[in-house]
C-alpha cells in the first residue's frame, strides 16, 4: 500500500496520477452523502489497516490465550493427581497465571512449562498492546518537554481556581440580596468587605497548590540557566516562572539565593547571592538598553502602581544579593516583561539571556530617596535578544486579508482570501510561498458541518438539563453531573477547558439554557483568525494570527461520518480520523486513557459489546478527504500544541461523538498548530505483509523521525 504525506500536494490537489482515485461524495438536501469512487482500485487507508492489524493480532492472542487456557488445565490436572499422592493437601490454581509457577514446582517436563509460561506472557503481552513490535518508544522527556508538561500542569490547576472563583462570584450575587436585606434590618452581620475578602488570585493558588504538592520543576534555585528553558522563552504570568523554578517570587523583581544554600556546592560562596531579576518597567530608574541596563534596586517605591519611590533603599536581601554578585563575578537570568492584552496577567515575559552584575552604586533617585543601581551587561556568545522580536511577531500580524494584498509580497502570498467561500464567521486566507507559481489548496469541498453517509442515522437527541438562561450551579445541572458534578469548562476567554477527559457532555437541543451558555463552548465555531499556509516539507499546514490561551477550542474536525467498515470501498486517503473515544476509556491499542468521568451512562454497557468484534476498531470515523473544514489541513507533530477532545451534546452516543481540538499550551501568534496523529511505529503494512514506513517532518526536539 502506497502511503503519501499527510497533507500533502498530492493528497489534496487532483494531479495526472491521483486525479481519477480521487473520491467523490454527493451530499444531498438532508446532509446525508453518497460516497462512489471513480477508479476500480479501492483500498483501505493506512490508519484503518493498522487499527484492523492490530485488532486481529488481538483477537489472535485471546484464542491462543483460551487453548492455553484448555490445555494448561488438562495439564494441571493430570499433575495434579500425581501430586496428591505426594501433597494431599494441595489446592488447584484458580487461573492461568497462577497455575504456572505450580506447576513448575510439581515434577513435570521444566522445558515443557517455561515453553508454556513464555507463551501466556507473550499472548498477555500482545493483548494489552505492549508487544516489542507495537510498542511505543520509551525515552527520557527532554528538559524542554518537562517545562512544557510543568507549565501544563500549572494551567490545569489555576483553571480549577478559576472555576472556584466564578463560583464564588456567583455565590456573591445571592449573597448581595442577603446582604441588603440584613442591612435593611440593622442586623448587619454581612458586610461588602466581607464578601470581597473571600477572593484570591488563582494564579497564586495554583503555586501554593504545586509548592504543597512538589511540583514545582526546580524547586532549588540555580545560578545560570535552566534546562529546557532558553533565549526567547515567553513566560504569560510571573506565576510560570515560579511553577518551573525559574523566578521564585511572584512580586519581587530579585530572586536570590539565602544562607541555606552555604553547603555542598556552594559552600565557597558568598550569601544572598542574586539569580535572576525581572525588568518590567516598576521603578522609574530602571534604564533599559538591551545589551547594557541600569537596573534599580527593590524596595522603597509605591506599591499602588505609579512607580515613584517613597522612601530610601537598603542594602539588604535582594540589593545585597546583586552587590555580591558584582564581587564573585555571578551571572543572573534576565527577563523582561512587555504589554500584552491576550495574557490574563496583562503581560508576557521574554527570557533574555545571563547578564554580568559589573557595578553598582548610591545615589539620590528622582524622587529625592536613596536608590542603588546597578549596571549589568549581556554576556557574548548566546543567541540574539528577542526583547524587540516579540513586538515585531505581533507586529507584523496582518488585521485582516485584505492587509496581505497591499504588501509587496501579495502576488506570491496570498492565494485565496477564504478557503470557506465565506461559510465561517472569521475567514481563513491561505497563503503559498513555496511553489512557483503559487497554488491554492484545491480538490476539496469546504463544509464547516458534518455531513453523514447515506446509512448513518444519528441518535434521537438526549434529554437535556432544566437550567434558564445560563447554567451556573454544577448542583442542579443534569449536564454538569454527566460531567463529575461540574462543569468542564470556564467562563474565561470566551471559555476554556479546564483540563482533557475522556468525553465531554455538553448542553444540547433539549436544553432550557442560552447559547452563550458556558457549557456550549465547542459549540461557537471558529474564533480565532486562522490561516492556512504551505510549507517545504509538509504541505498545508494552519496557523493562527492570534494568541490562543490553553485550554480553548480551536476548531472541530469536519467531514463525512460514516462506518469504519465501509472504508474498505473508499480509496487510500490520509483524512480519516477514527472515533476511537470508546476505546481511549478502555485504554485499548496504547492508548492513554485519561480522567475518569464520575458519570457516563454508556459505561455499563462497555463490557456487552460483542466480543466477536474487536473494540481495538472504532465503528465509526470522520473522512475528510473530499469535504472537510480547516482541521484537514492541520499537521502532525510528535510534540502538538493542540489535543483532541470527544465532546457530546445532542445524543449520548459515544461512538458518534464530536472531535474538537483544543489547544493543549498558551500558543503564541503565527506558530504552527499541530495534534499527534498516533500512529504506532511499525503499525502500517502493505498487501505483502512488509511494515510500510514514512519520515516524519514535525522538526519537534523530540521527534521519533518517523511518522509510522
Amino acid at each position: 500500500m502506497v502511503v503519501q504525506s499527510p497533507h500533502s500536494l498530492q493528497s489534496s490537489v487532483p494531479t495526472p496520477n491521483n486525479g481519477t482515485k480521487r473520491v467523490q461524495i454527493l451530499v444531498k438536501e438532508n446532509g446525508s452523502a453518497v460516497t462512489d469512487n471513480v477508479a476500480g482500485q479501492r483500498r483501505a487507508s493506512a490508519r484503518l489497516q493498522a487499527a484492523k492489524q492490530k485488532a486481529e493480532m488481538e483477537l489472535l492472542a485471546k484464542r491462543k490465550l483460551e487453548l492455553l487456557n484448555e490445555d494448561v488445565g488438562r495439564s494441571t490436572k493430570k499433575v495434579n493427581v500425581d501430586a496428591e499422592k505426594l501433597k494431599p493437601k494441595l489446592q488447584p490454581a484458580q487461573t492461568v497465571i497462577q497455575q504456572l509457577p505450580e506447576i513448575s514446582s510439581l515434577p513435570a517436563d521444566p522445558k515443557i512449562n517455561k515453553k508454556v509460561a513464555k507463551m501466556v506472557e507473550r499472548a498477555a503481552k500482545i493483548a494489552e498492546g505492549l508487544d516489542g513490535t507495537n510498542a511505543p518508544n520509551v525515552a527520557e522527556k527532554s528538559a524542554h518537554m518537562k517545562v512544557k508538561e510543568t507549565i501544563r500542569l500549572f494551567n490545569k490547576h489555576y483553571l480549577h481556581f478559576v472555576q472556584e472563583e466564578e463560583k464564588r462570584c456567583g455565590a456573591a450575587k445571592v449573597d448581595k440580596k442577603a446582604l441588603k436585606a440584613k442591612k435593611k434590618a440593622n442586623r448587619g452581620s454581612v458586610s461588602e468587605a466581607d464578601v470581597k475578602a473571600k477572593a484570591k488570585r488563582p494564579d497564586l493558588k495554583a503555586i501554593s497548590k504545586m509548592m504543597e504538592r512538589n511540583e514545582v520543576l526546580y524547586p532549588e534555585k540555580r545560578i545560570g540557566s535552566i534546562p529546557g528553558i532558553d533565549v526567547g522563552h515567553r513566560f504569560y504570568s510571573r506565576a510560570e516562572m515560579v511553577a518551573v523554578g525559574f523566578h521564585s517570587h511572584w512580586l519581587n523583581g530579585i530572586d536570590y539565593m539565602g544562607q541555606s544554600y552555604k553547603k555542598g556546592e556552594y559552600e565557597h560562596y558568598i550569601f544572598p547571592l542574586a539569580v535572576a531579576i525581572v525588568l518590567s518597567g516598576m521603578y522609574e530608574d530602571d534604564l533599559d538598553n538591551a545589551e547594557d541596563v541600569v537596573y534599580t534596586g527593590q524596595g522603597g517605591h509605591d506599591l499602588t502602581g505609579n512607580k515613584r519611590q517613597i522612601r530610601d533603599q537598603v542594602l539588604e536581601r535582594g540589593n545585597l544579593a546583586l552587590k555580591n554578585c558584582v564581587d564573585l563575578g555571578v551571572t543572573v537570568r534576565v527577563v523582561r516583561g512587555h504589554e500584552c492584552a491576550n495574557s490574563y496577567s496583562g503581560k508576557v515575559y521574554t527570557y533574555d539571556g545571563l547578564y554580568k552584575v559589573v557595578h553598582y552604586w548610591a545615589e539620590k533617585g528622582i524622587s529625592g530617596f536613596t536608590v542603588f543601581k546597578y549596571r549589568l551587561r549581556r554576556l557574548e556568545g548566546q543567541p540574539t535578544l528577542t526583547t524587540s522580536q516579540v513586538h515585531f511577531t505581533y507586529g507584523r500580524v496582518p488585521q485582516c486579508p485584505s492587509e496581505i494584498r497591499g504588501s509587496i509580497v501579495y502576488w506570491l502570498r496570498l492565494v485565496c482570501e477564504d478557503i470557506s467561500g465565506g461559510q465561517e464567521v472569521v475567514p481563513i486566507p491561505a497563503t503559498n510561498l513555496v511553489d512557483d507559481p503559487p497554488v491554492a489548496p484545491t480538490g476539496y469541498q469546504y463544509s464547516k458541518s458534518m455531513k453523514f453517509a447515506r446509512n448513518i442515522k444519528l441518535p434521537a437527541n438526549a434529554a437535556g438539563c432544566d437550567c434558564k438562561g445560563l447554567c451556573w450551579d454544577p448542583k442542579t445541572c443534569a449536564c454538569a453531573r454527566l460531567n463529575g458534578s461540574d462543569f468542564p469548562y470556564v467562563h474565561r476567554d470566551g471559555g476554556r477547558l479546564i483540563e482533557a477527559k475522556h468525553v465531554v457532555f455538553e448542553c444540547g437541543p433539549k436544553c432550557g439554557c442560552d447559547p452563550s451558555c458556558v457549557n456550549r463552548t465547542s459549540q461557537r465555531g471558529l474564533k480565532y483568525r486562522l490561516e492556512v499556509f504551505r510549507t517545504p516539507k509538509k504541505g498545508w499546514a494552519v496557523r493562527s494570527w492570534d494568541f490562543i490561551p490553553a485550554g480553548a477550542p480551536v476548531c472541530e474536525y469536519i467531514g463525512v461520518l460514516t462506518r469504519t467498515e465501509e472504508l474498505d470501498n473508499v480509496s487510500e486517503n490520509n483524512y480519516i480520523f477514527d472515533i476511537d473515544c470508546l476505546q481511549t476509556m478502555r485504554g485499548l491499542g496504547g492508548r492513554e486513557r485519561r480522567q475518569l468521568d464520575a458519570s457516563l451512562p454508556m459505561i455499563q454497557n462497555m463490557d456487552k459489546i460483542d466480543e466477536q468484534r474487536s473494540d481495538s476498531v472504532p465503528e465509526f470515523c470522520i473522512d475528510a478527504a473530499s469535504i472537510g473544514n480547516v482541521a484537514r489541513f492541520i499537521n502532525h507533530s510528535c510534540e502538538p500544541n493542540l489535543f483532541i477532545q470527544c465532546v457530546l451534546s445532542a445524543h449520548q452516543d459515544i461512538k458518534l461523538a464530536r472531535v474538537m481540538l483544543f489547544a493543549a499550551d498558551s500558543i503564541p501568534p503565527l506558530q504552527e498548530l499541530t495534534y499527534d496523529y498516533g500512529y504506532a511505529l511499525d503499525s502500517v503494512h502493505g498487501p505483502d505483509g512488509k511494515v510500510k514506513k514514512m519520515a516524519c517532518y514535525c522538526g519537534a526536539e523530540g521527534c521519533r523521525k518517523r511518522l509510522f
